[in-house]
């Protein structure tokens, strides 16, 4: 009776340097070498090419107002959707309908219809209101306000869902011990929560970062506005608009390629 065919170690480990080597091969960041050659090539272009360096340098200064916003708007919505993101799970009925009215009615209309409302219709009616005088409200202060309102209402459902998934034994433990509800809130709930978060919180930073050239529609010299203003003066259309494209992939890139690391940093500390 003939014995089962027998295959050499050799084969097998070869067979599985190949397998692995495939594996390696087809799990390549193929999409990260195609963003890298892009962006090389335009920083070359901004270096040899007189023109994209035209672009380049009149654009450029308006990454300070960008980031201006983007932060501003930023550190304004964690607040407004912290405090929305509460109210959502509040025991007060009257807090909490407030709270879904605010979530909603952001969510249910356009981001661009929504800037404009808010810079033009309703920063005049309250500044009127409390006696301020309109004019004396800056474009830069009204685009970075209605930035802040509009992901503040996308913020308070990543905190409500982030405290949701917190067990209830945690807030538990925590009463037992003789915290108060709102001390429980603070020291316990909300620093786990937010760990859990924080990639979603990043996630919608870069996209307040994007959305940020919204601000162009209120006059406001951002990224985009700035591009438009050389476009229309030099009717460079080309090297404008590829040299916006450039600085915010290389400033959207580099956010998601930290963000990535934070993850991995995140899974590995669990």
């Amino acid at each position: 009776m003939a014995g089962p065919d027998l295959v050499p170690p050799s084969s097998l480990s070869s067979s599985n340097s190949r397998g692995t080597a495939s594996a390696d091969w087809r799990d390549f960041p193929w999409w990260l070498v195609a963003i890298f050659i892009f962006l090389g090539v335009m920083t070359f272009l901004v270096i040899t090419d007189e023109e994209v360096n035209q672009a380049f340098v009149f654009i450029l200064p308006g990454i300070t107002t960008t980031l201006y916003l983007t932060l501003g708007g930023f550190g304004l919505a964690l607040v407004f959707g912290l405090l929305a993101g509460l109210g959502r799970i509040s025991q007060n009925r009257f807090v909490r309908n407030i709270a879904i009215t605010y979530v909603e009615f952001i969510r249910g209309v356009p981001t661009l219809v929504l800037i404009l409302t808010l810079a033009f219709v309703i920063v005049p009616a309250v500044s009127d209101s409390i006696g301020i005088d309109n004019r004396d409200v800056s474009i830069e202060l009204r685009a970075i306000l209605a930035l802040a309102i509009i992901y503040g209402a996308f913020l308070a459902e990543i905190f409500r869902a982030g405290i949701e998934s917190i067990p209830k034994g945690q807030m538990e433990a925590a009463r037992s011990l003789g915290m108060t509800a709102r001390q429980s809130m603070q020291y316990i709930i909300l620093p786990q929560a937010i760990r859990n978060i924080s990639p979603a919180l990043g996630n919608d930073f870069i996209a307040m970062l994007k959305d940020s050239s919204l601000a162009s529609v209120l006059a406001v010299r951002e990224l985009t506005q700035r591009s438009r203003l050389h476009a229309g003066s030099t009717f460079r259309f080309p090297e404008s608009y590829l040299v916006i494209v450039f600085l915010y992939l290389a400033m959207t890139i580099t956010l998601s390629l930290l963000l990535r690391w934070y993850e991995r940093r995140i899974r590995v500390g669990e």
